[in-house]
């Protein structure tokens, strides 16, 4: 064991014993602790003279060479002499520690806690306390008032948080709430304004059988907020309280602590079972990138991620037919046109077509066993080519070239005369991510969600009957059909709660927002509220092809209708409105609402320009609402290419709720936008 250095309380260094090594004076312990501070880089002198002192003494410099020869004897007083420094290093105009990765505790501590990531519940829980363990006081303790270690005594101390958090969690999973209280408890009325740790106490404490306290913690915690910063509670203590009151089942961890066990014993058997190199590994991982990727979240972007690193894996090994079951394997249908990552989704795409290159490349299974092949050709790789074919043309959404809807047909004929639910199942996804080329296709899309519904429902699909409701509630508000999408909306729900699907509450939520805008007499402020607290579901979600942006469309729509400016264009008081709208992040669609927003502020010149440039809108849910706002424009603007332009690109929508399809905002009928159009024209 070599020197160690604690700033996890007072500063001190220990020998390769463990034993204290006497650091002298403060100022010395303050060069120590700065040099700690830098990680390994350099200090100039100049820079310790400014930090050591408020007014530095003359001969400032030269007591800094003091301090460090000292320390460098304390540190290391074995060195002989005239030899260089190892550890406390004179480099360039300064000075640098140059001590290992585990020197430090601070260093260690940040380590373990990251670690316990990829542990087991057990593992991480002992290892979280042993490494809560090490801190003897706040860091960096004598040096609080200094400048230079507020920034480093800040992210420590919320690392030490979050650790304490982490441990409570940790304990939650395991089934043991009770055991969690008394800590819980001391933690959150130590820091007031964290409201995970008031989640977390709340959630506990319900596990241990004590709702009542559960729900008096909820709104103690509420009342600090309000009373002393003027906030309400945020989504995830709001939706803990509502869970809590309508005893949901996703909250009863009984059986956790069993799950848990059994996880990590059967983890362990894979472990020692299956070889390390193994291709069955890849396979065994992309199934459970595939689960993980419903979990939403986290979830679902570590899935994204890591599905990415397995299929390079796969393709690296040159095995056409394993690539083709691990792209394959991740069958996880999607509910939006927007790519979350559209990188991630081309180089999928990418590998998907080199693979079917390979496979067409591979003698059929008859071929290979000198079997004659009559009539139609059955390769013995069709449900692999489908899988792939329906992979493509999920990942290419918004793709304006044919390959994607081309795949799409191909995969569902194979899938077809395969009569393979699963796979069918799949390609009706792809499919369904491909009939947005015109507008008008809600009813296409309705179809696809029905067969998706009846043949999940009948094979045990869960993942894909709940996006066939989802699908269906969507194409039923563009239909203006609102007790029909509600119905799929509340069979969605349903299903996601009884089969841990969380994603999908999201996209219901959106949909009572709209629901509430378009169909009830809710003033402006009830709406805008309901859309706000749907965007509040996003956040964490693992979806920023959904999030970004939508927001501010979402109000803009609602504004228009309701014959009010766009956000942050209120020609009253111009200066606030320019920085409202300068800090507005309309994400894809700012294109859209560029024109509106500068015609609020009576910038005409600049409006139409904007329109001028504004390109088609891409071929997605929110096509028809996108063709609606430059219409809008163009008419204020008369601009009659623009308007010709949208009127042949909504008609054959005429019959549909203008963005309604996407299950998340509208701007009223499209007929009403046609018969605008055509009296300017």
């Amino acid at each position: 064991m070599g020197i160690a250095f604690g700033v996890l309380g007072p500063v001190t260094a220990w020998d390769g014993t463990g034993g204290a090594i006497a650091l002298k004076g403060p100022r010395h312990r303050a060069v120590l602790a700065r040099l700690i501070v830098a990680r390994g880089r350099v200090v100039p002198v100049t820079r310790l003279i400014d930090d050591l002192w408020d007014e530095p003494p003359a001969g400032a410099a030269g007591a800094v060479r003091t301090f460090v020869a000292a320390l460098r004897r304390a540190l290391e007083p074995d060195r002989p002499p005239r030899t260089p420094a190892r550890l406390l290093v004179t480099e360039g105009p300064g000075y640098a520690l140059r001590a290992g990765a585990d020197a430090v505790d601070a260093w260690r501590f940040e380590h373990a806690v990251a670690a316990t990531a990829d542990l087991p519940p057990e593992d991480g829980l002992a290892r979280l306390e042993e490494a809560l363990g090490w801190w003897r006081g706040p860091a960096y303790a004598e040096f609080a008032d200094q400048d230079w270690a507020r920034a480093e005594r800040s992210r420590l101390a919320e690392l030490r948080l979050h650790a304490v958090e982490r441990h409570a969690q940790t304990r939650l999973d395991l089934g043991r709430a009770a055991e969690a209280v008394p800590d819980l408890d001391a933690h959150a009325s130590g820091h007031p304004w964290r409201e995970e740790a008031w989640r977390l106490l709340a959630l506990a404490l319900y596990r241990s059988g004590r709702q009542g306290d559960a729900l008096a913690v909820l709104r103690r915690a509420r009342a600090l907020l309000v009373d002393e910063l003027g906030v309400d509670p945020g989504p995830g203590l709001r939706r803990l309280e509502t869970d809590i009151l309508r005893q949901a089942d996703h909250l009863d961890s009984s059986a956790g602590g069993a799950a848990e066990r059994v996880w990590a014993q059967a983890t362990a058997a894979y472990d020692r079972a299956v070889a390390s190199g193994a291709k069955a590994r890849l396979e065994s991982t992309a199934g459970l990138l595939r689960d993980l990727a419903t979990t939403g979240g986290g979830g679902l972007q570590a899935a994204r991620e890591h599905r990415v690193a397995a299929v390079e894996a796969a393709e690296e090994l040159g095995d056409a037919e394993l690539t083709a079951r691990v792209i394959g394997a991740f069958d996880v249908p999607a509910i939006w046109t927007r790519s979350d990552d559209p990188g991630q989704a081309a180089r999928i795409v990418a590998a998907a077509g080199r693979t079917l290159t390979a496979l067409a490349a591979l003698p059929s299974d008859h071929e290979a066993q000198g079997h004659k092949v009559t009539g139609h050709k059955v390769t013995g790789h069709e449900a692999a080519r489908a899988r792939l074919l329906a992979t493509i043309a999920l990942e290419s959404r918004g793709d304006r070239s044919c390959h994607g809807p081309r795949a799409a047909r191909q995969a569902e004929e194979i899938a077809r005369r395969l009569n393979d639910p699963a796979l069918l199942a799949f390609a009706l996804s792809g499919l369904f991510m491909q009939t947005f080329h015109r507008t008008g296709l809600a009813a296409r899309r309705d179809e696809i969600g029905a067969e998706l519904v009846d043949i999940s429902a009948r094979h045990g699909l869960v993942t894909f009957e709940v996006l066939g409701h989802l699908v269906r509630m969507q194409a039923r508000s563009a239909l203006a059909d609102f007790t029909a999408a509600d119905a799929h909306a509340a069979a969605a729900e349903r299903l996601s709660v009884r089969h841990e699907r969380p994603l999908a509450g999201v996209f219901t939520a959106w949909y009572r927002a709209l629901r509430l805008d378009a169909t009830g007499p809710a003033p402006l402020e009830e709406a805008e509220a309901a859309y706000r607290e749907a965007a509040a579901r996003l956040d964490g979600a693992g979806m920023p092809g959904v999030e970004h942006g939508l927001l501010p469309l979402a109000l803009l729509c609602l504004r228009l209708r309701h014959g009010q400016p766009p956000p942050g264009a209120d020609p009253a008081g111009e200066h606030v409105a320019e920085h409202i709208a300068e800090h507005i992040d309309w994400g894809p669609y700012a294109p859209w609402a560029r024109p509106l927003v500068l015609l609020a502020r009576d910038r005409r010149a600049e409006a139409a320009a904007a329109l001028r440039a504004l390109p088609e809108p891409p071929h997605d849910l929110l096509t028809e609402a996108l063709w609606c706002l430059a219409a809008r424009a163009a008419l204020t603007l008369g601009d009659r290419t623009t308007m010709r332009r949208a009127y042949a690109a909504l008609l054959p929508a005429a019959g549909e709720l203008a963005g309604a399809g996407s299950g998340v905002l509208t701007l009223g009928p499209v007929s009403a936008h046609l018969d605008d159009l055509s009296a300017a024209l």
